[in-house]
């Protein structure tokens, strides 16, 4: 499921147009399922969220982003120690002020829901759509047999498990499961000390199932703050990093004991980040990513589309999933406030100019991960997520 933020931004580019929606939350709080990595944002991820957010809103959220440069970006051989390549925060990873930009998932989500609280029913499954009989509206299906009052319009974004996508689509939208898996993990400052500031990536080729990889970066300022915690992510080729019973579903201990282990051996400066993480949020994650040839074409359905990891899901590689997905809801939401709310020929508009940068931003993650994963996908016979 596609991190909740993402219908948050489209829901703030509506209020701001002053058009009328309600969001269908499947979490039951801001708090549930708070486990996740920081985000990183680049430039157009930067102005896509500045065009839906109102000057205030802005504000917060800017005022909430990590700006590190520091050291800029600096690989070690996980195991030694040593400096494997040290430069610039490369154009890739900077966004604004050639520095990395970038705020956890939990703060930019309560962010954008500023203001659209009352909107948000919580506790809901989508599963589907239905059109009204003359075509004048749709209403949203729900997992326990209920559905939405009628709507001019639904936008599923709903991440990779989308019903929506799979119905509009009439099953052309993929999902690849990669094969590869990762742990996402936090611990307090004061165990980053042997980095610094910078974004670092730590590389393992020293197991003979495959290379074992963390990346994290560390901010100014919060460095000296005790109570302050950063993040990482751990990530292996297909098979390194497995889940008891293969259910990744499974968030603390059994999480944070596995990267512990897999992490055992890695030098004395890099092990305060995995022996002392807080283990309530450690949580597994897979890499998937949808089909690298490009965004198929289907039949255009005027009242119904999507947006982010439910069209154009990617892997963890350069971080552009993310910034991808609100390049959708500022687009979209540029589209229906010009046009006052609902039109025909809508969502054919935004799928037409989605599927040109959403097709080169998936190739991209894809190309990327086949590097620094060791993935491989083939669109006959790789095996697809429900």
């Amino acid at each position: 499921m596609t991190s909740p933020f993402l219908r948050h931004s489209s829901a703030q580019s509506l209020r701001n147009s002053k058009i009328p929606f309600k969001i269908f939350e499947r979490d039951h709080s801001f708090t549930f399922r708070a486990q996740g990595y920081r985000l990183r944002l680049s430039a157009e991820g930067l102005d896509a969220i500045e065009s839906v957010l109102d000057p205030k809103t802005w504000d917060i959220f800017w005022n909430a982003c990590g700006k590190t440069g520091g050291l800029g970006f600096v690989e070690f051989d996980a195991v030694t120690g040593e400096i494997t390549d040290s430069r610039p925060i490369p154009q890739g990873l900077s966004s604004r002020g050639n520095k990395t930009v970038g705020i956890a998932r939990g703060d930019m989500r309560k962010i954008f829901a500023r203001g659209c609280e009352d909107f948000i029913e919580w506790g809901v499954q989508v599963t589907g759509y239905e059109l009204s009989d003359d075509g004048s509206g749709v209403r949203a299906v729900f997992g326990d047999g209920r559905k939405s009052e009628w709507g001019s319009m639904l936008i599923g974004g709903e991440g990779i498990y989308s019903r929506v996508a799979k119905q509009l689509s009439k099953g052309k939208l993929k999902v690849f499961d990669t094969g590869a898996r990762g742990i996402h993990g936090q611990a307090l400052s004061p165990a980053f000390k042997g980095l610094g500031e910078g974004v670092f990536m730590l590389r393992d080729k020293s197991r003979s199932d495959g290379a074992v990889f963390t990346i994290t970066n560390v901010r100014p300022g919060d460095m000296d703050d005790p109570t302050v915690e950063f993040g990482w992510t751990l990530g292996g080729q297909p098979g390194v990093v497995r889940a008891p019973n293969d259910n990744y579903t499974i968030v603390g201990k059994p999480a944070a004991d596995i990267a512990r282990a897999l992490t055992k051996n890695w030098h004395e400066k890099f092990r305060p980040l995995f022996e002392q993480m807080n283990e309530e949020n450690a949580a597994f994650w897979k890499i998937t990513c949808s089909s690298p040839s490009g965004i198929p074409e289907w039949e255009n359905e005027a009242r119904v589309t999507v947006i982010g990891d439910a069209v154009h899901s990617m892997t963890p590689a350069g971080g552009i999933g993310a910034n991808t997905a609100v390049r959708d809801s500022a687009l979209l939401g540029k589209l229906l406030r010009e046009a006052g709310g609902f039109r025909e020929g809508l969502t054919a508009e935004y799928e037409k100019e989605m599927r040109v940068y959403g097709s080169e931003a998936v190739k991209q993650s894809y190309e990327a991960a086949k590097g620094s994963f060791g993935v491989d996908i083939d669109e006959e016979t790789s095996l697809t997520v429900n």
